[in-house]
C-alpha cells in the first residue's frame, strides 16, 4: 500500500496497510506453500470455530452433532461466549481446546485442523479468512464475506489462487427449491426477468443513531480493543455493541442489506446472471449516520446483458414495502403479503423465493394462484441442469474431502457481497450514485 502524505495516520488506516502488506506478502511466497487438508470420504474433518456465540451454535450443532464431524477447537476475543456456545451445545465439545486469538489457534493447531468455521462480525472475516487460507485450510464463512467492497475483491481474488475449498454461508443455495428456479428461469419460463423486488423486517439493532455517549466497564474476559479490530476506537457500551448488535454500525456490520443480500440477491443474481450495478437509487430515514438507516428503499440497476434485458434490483427494509402492483399476485393467493420475501417479475409470470431464496412458487400468466416450482405442468417440461445436495453445509463437508465442489464458493459468494456493498457506500454518502463496479469506485467522486 503506498503511503500518502496527504492521509491523516489514524489506527485504522495503520492497521489496514499492514493487513495489505502482510497480506501481499504472504501471497508472493505463494500459496501452494500451504498445501491444504487430503481428508477422504471416510474421514472425520478436524474443525476449529472462531466467532462464538449467536449463529455458531447452529452451526458447531451442524458440523458436530449432525454430519459427525471433531470439533477441535474454539476461539473468541469473549470468553462468556465460548462458555455460552459450550453450555448450549454439549459433550461433543468437551474436549476441544480454547482460544482468545486466532493468530495464536492457527499456529498451534497447524496439523491439527483441517477446515475452519468463521462466524464473527463482519468486519473480522476478511482478516481470518485472509489467514485461513495462508494456512491451508479449508474454510467456510458467514455471509457477507466482508466489510467493504474492496475487501471482498481481496478475498474472491485470494480463493482463486489458493487451492482450498471455500463456502459462503447462504444456506438457501443447497435448497432444490432455489436450484429449480434457476433452472427454470435460465430456461426462459418467466420470459424477461426486468424486476426483482426484496423486502426485509424490521429489524431490532442500533438504527439511524449515531454512537451512544458514556462508558461501562468491560466484562471479565472480553478483549474489548481485540474485537474492536480496525475499526475506530471507542468506550465499552454495554448492549450497544456487543453481541448481537454490532450488525447495525457501519463500523463493524451493514445492517439488513450487508446480513440479507448474499440471501436474497442469490437467485437472481445467479439466475440472470447479473454483473455490477450500473446506478443505485437510495431514499430513507436517518441516512449518513452511524448506524443503519431506520428504514430505506434501494435501487440497483443492472445494463442490459446480450439477450437479456436490463433488470432492476429494488430491496426494502425497515418498514418500507414494495408497492402493491408488484404483490398484487401474492396477496391474491394467500389473502396477504408476508412481512419478508423475494419476488422476480417476468414477462411470462411471478416467482416468488423467499429472503433465503429457498421458497420456490410459480405463477404464470393465467394461473389462478401459485404453485410449487416442482409442481407446475410447464416446469415438469424443463429438464433439471443442476447437480442437487443434502446441505449447505454438508455439500462442503463433502468437497474438503474430495467430493464435487461447492454452489457457493468465495468468488461466487464475494461477488454478491461487492453487490450488497455498493449500496452500502450509497446509503453512507446518502444519495444516489452512478458505480463502477470493475473499479469499485463511485463515479465522479474522489
Amino acid at each position: 500500500m503506498r503511503f500518502d502524505r496527504s492521509v491523516p495516520l489514524t489506527r485504522r488506516w495503520l492497521i489496514g496497510a499492514g493487513a495489505a502488506a502482510a497480506a501481499s506478502l504472504l501471497t508472493q511466497e505463494s500459496l501452494a506453500n500451504s498445501a491444504p487438508s487430503t481428508a477422504k470420504p471416510g474421514d472425520r474433518l478436524n474443525v476449529a470455530c472462531i466467532g462464538m456465540g449467536g449463529r455458531m451454535d447452529s452451526l458447531v450443532r451442524e458440523i458436530s452433532q449432525g454430519l459427525g464431524q471433531n470439533v477441535v477447537a474454539l476461539c473468541d476475543v469473549d470468553s462468556n461466549q465460548i462458555a455460552n456456545t459450550v453450555r448450549n451445545v454439549g459433550d461433543v465439545l468437551k474436549s476441544a481446546k480454547v482460544y482468545s486469538d486466532y493468530r495464536k489457534l492457527l499456529a498451534n493447531e497447524k496439523k491439527n485442523i483441517d477446515a475452519v468455521i468463521v462466524a464473527t462480525p463482519d468486519h473480522w472475516h476478511v482478516p481470518i479468512c485472509t489467514a485461513v487460507i495462508h494456512a491451508g485450510k479449508h474454510i467456510y464463512c458467514e455471509k457477507p464475506l466482508a466489510h467493504t467492497v474492496g475487501e471482498a475483491r481481496h478475498l474472491r481474488e485470494l480463493s482463486r489462487k489458493s487451492n482450498v475449498v471455500t463456502q459462503t454461508g447462504n444456506q438457501g443455495s443447497a435448497s432444490d427449491n432455489m436450484r429449480r428456479c434457476i433452472e427454470l428461469i435460465q430456461a426462459g419460463m418467466l420470459g424477461q426477468v426486468r424486476e426483482v423486488h426484496i423486502w426485509h423486517p424490521t429489524h431490532g439493532w442500533p438504527s439511524g443513531v449515531d454512537r451512544p455517549e458514556g462508558e461501562d466497564p468491560i466484562p471479565a474476559g472480553f478483549d474489548w480493543n481485540f474485537w474492536l479490530g480496525s475499526a475506530p476506537p471507542r468506550p465499552y457500551k454495554k448492549d450497544a455493541y456487543h453481541p448481537v448488535n454490532w450488525r447495525g454500525w457501519y463500523d463493524f456490520g451493514s445492517g439488513s442489506l450487508g446480513d440479507f443480500c448474499c440471501h436474497a440477491f442469490n437467485l437472481p443474481v445467479r439466475a440472470l446472471r447479473l454483473e455490477y450495478p450500473h446506478r443505485i437509487e437510495v431514499s430513507g430515514e436517518n441516512l449518513g449516520k452511524e448506524s443503519f438507516p431506520n428504514s430505506c428503499s434501494l435501487k440497483f440497476h443492472f445494463a442490459e446483458r446480450g439477450s437479456v434485458a436490463a433488470t432492476t434490483i429494488f430491496f426494502y427494509t425497515g418498514g418500507a414495502m414494495p408497492p402493491a402492483e408488484a404483490t398484487r399476485d401474492i396477496a391474491s393467493t394467500y389473502g396477504s403479503v408476508p412481512n419478508l420475501g423475494c419476488l422476480l417479475l417476468g414477462e411470462n409470470g411471478t416467482i416468488s423465493a423467499g429472503l433465503w431464496n429457498s421458497d420456490g412458487l410459480i405463477k404464470m400468466n393465467g394461473d389462478a394462484g401459485f404453485k410449487g416450482v416442482s409442481d407446475h405442468e410447464e416446469a415438469k417440461k424443463i429438464p433439471q441442469a443442476l447437480p442437487r445436495v443434502e446441505g449447505h453445509m454438508k455439500e462442503w463437508v463433502d468437497a474438503c474431502k474430495g467430493g464435487p465442489p461447492v454452489f457457493s464458493n468465495f468468488d461466487f459468494g464475494g461477488h454478491l457481497t461487492e453487490i450488497g456493498l455498493s449500496g452500502v457506500v450509497a446509503l453512507r454518502l446518502g444519495h444516489d450514485i452512478n458505480w463502477d463496479g470493475e473499479k469499485m469506485r463511485v463515479v465522479g467522486a474522489a
